[in-house]
């Protein structure tokens, strides 16, 4: 067994996580180790944290005046693009229990909890013409206030994902330009009533995965994509992710300015973005290879953070594309330049990446990137396999990840906002066996360990956050897969227990 295992081992012992008896099952002949990493070992103020979004945990999707958004018609019209057909009409109950959740934040030690505003909870036609949903609103007031009142620091997202569905309605949602003036009413709206308390605002979630996913694939809510791209009844692959991701990005600098302008001063807040993106190796030594392992992450990470950073696409993208590739007005740049007072990153992997010179007339994003990823290389896998044929545990890429954003987009603050890895839902297991993850533990001992080393050489990380805070609602996945620290027992009135994970972090976070 490995010393780093040991080490988990014992710590979870120490902690109470699990028994010496179970420390001994697992590892027969433990011997003490002693490895100097916990919280200490970071900066001073670096905030470790936790995170679920709105309609993967909150639920209540009928209650107290939340109007419908797109997740909840793509869940109901297309159960079959949901691995288990399942839905977020309850998930984890959040909305309900969320008194009890916070004391179990608390309990771990999480400085933070990220969690996002359900757009169609506190407008319900998206609109505020529309009228303001009191209710919804009352419900996020408490629950921050909540969470200030047990030390945790609230980090808000304004949009993951669930666009209302008046405005799918209305006029096709991000696909239309009118978006960009109703999210910013929205917005306005939110920080105006929540800003006093509030310090930390990420304007979107991976506009890359409800670009991509929404309108490539259509494996996410609205579920639009060519006939040839996928299972999708309209839509159009070749145009669409790209003219959402632009609405996207617009919709991004309109926040920042409404943000900026009127209520930053007052309030003293921060405001960002979130972007996801896996880290890329070229398969082979060879400069086609290369190429395109930066020409991938130009089309995942750079689509978006070029833009914010330098007012316009990556030269690969725009060449790439051509004229299916937006273009941005002389004041739309200026407005994107630098609008961002920290970046947060979502990291879960990293693929190889092989050139492919294959055409088509058949365009998706998938195509578009004239590039093959993958997760082995002549049989041998880049890192563990996990539940999800996408995630294979890498945690070097981690560190890889945050010093190309220091190199190359000007090394802004960062906050890794999303990290973690998923179990399967087995049924079959009791808690007390299901609630042993050390999978997970290894997962994040060693993500958090490489991002130390990031640190070390530079990069400007403020923060972590572990994701998710417990097991909840995994977008296609549906409930077949488990990504938190705390078990949620779905077959027995959703009742909440710490896994092994959560007591290594509660030991990891303890104050020194």
């Amino acid at each position: 067994m490995a010393i780093q295992s040991l080490f988990l081992i014992c710590l979870m012992a120490i902690s109470g996580a699990i028994t010496s008896t179970e420390a001994a099952a697992i590892n027969p002949t433990p011997k003490p180790i002693s490895v100097p990493f916990n919280r200490s070992s970071f900066p001073h103020g670096f905030i470790f944290g936790a995170g679920s979004a709105a309609y993967q945990s909150e639920g209540a999707a009928r209650q107290h005046g939340r109007g419908p958004s797109i997740w909840d018609t793509f869940t109901r019209r297309h159960p079959e693009k949901i691995f288990d057909g399942s839905n977020g009409d309850v998930a984890d109950d959040l909305y309900h229990r969320y008194k009890g959740d916070i004391k179990l934040m608390k309990k771990i030690g999480l400085d933070s909890f990220r969690f996002s505003i359900s757009w169609s909870r506190v407008l319900p036609t998206g609109k505020f013409k529309g009228g303001v949903n009191q209710e919804g609103v009352q419900y996020y007031k408490n629950f921050i206030n909540e969470l200030l009142s047990n030390g945790l620091i609230p980090f808000v997202t304004l949009f993951h994902w669930d666009l209302p569905q008046a405005l799918e309605d209305e006029y096709g949602g991000f696909r239309s330009d009118k978006i960009v003036e109703d999210y910013g009413e929205y917005v306005d709206f939110v920080f105006k009533t929540f800003g006093d308390k509030v310090k930390y605002w990420t304007t979107l979630n991976e506009p890359y995965s409800y670009s991509t996913s929404g309108y490539s694939s259509g494996t996410f809510a609205p579920g639009r994509c060519s006939k040839y791209a996928g299972n999708c009844t309209e839509g159009n692959s070749a145009t669409e992710p790209y003219l959402v991701a632009h609405h996207l990005l617009l919709s991004h600098a309109a926040a920042v300015k409404i943000y900026k302008q009127k209520y930053q001063a007052s309030q003293k807040g921060q405001i960002g973005i979130t972007l996801v993106t896996h880290w890329f190796q070229p398969k082979f030594p060879t400069d086609a290879d290369r190429k395109a392992a930066f020409r991938v992450l130009d089309f995942f990470l750079g689509w978006y953070l070029h833009p914010i950073t330098y007012g316009d696409y990556p030269k690969t993208m725009q060449s790439f594309l051509g004229n299916r590739l937006p273009k941005f007005t002389p004041s739309q740049s200026y407005s994107l330049k630098g609008s961002m007072d920290f970046l947060g990153l979502n990291y879960y992997t990293t693929n190889y990446v092989e050139a492919s010179h294959l055409t088509t007339t058949n365009h998706s994003f998938t195509t578009d990137l004239r590039a093959t990823l993958s997760s082995v290389k002549k049989g041998v896998a880049i890192g563990q396999p996990t539940v999800l044929n996408w995630l294979y545990i890498y945690p070097r890429g981690i560190r890889e990840l945050a010093l190309y954003v220091k190199d190359n987009y000007k090394n802004p603050p960062m906050y890794i906002t999303e990290n973690g890895v998923a179990e399967a839902n087995n049924n079959s297991l009791p808690v007390k066996e299901a609630i042993k993850d050390s999978v997970r533990i290894r997962y994040l001992h060693g993500h958090i360990s490489y991002l130390l080393e990031s640190i070390k050489k530079g990069a400007n990380v403020k923060g972590y956050f572990q994701w998710a805070f417990f097991d909840d609602f995994e977008w296609d996945a549906g409930y077949t897969v488990r990504f938190g620290i705390v078990y949620v027992d779905f077959k027995d009135n959703l009742k909440r227990y710490l896994k092994y994970s959560a007591y290594w972090y509660k030991r990891f976070l303890l104050k020194y």
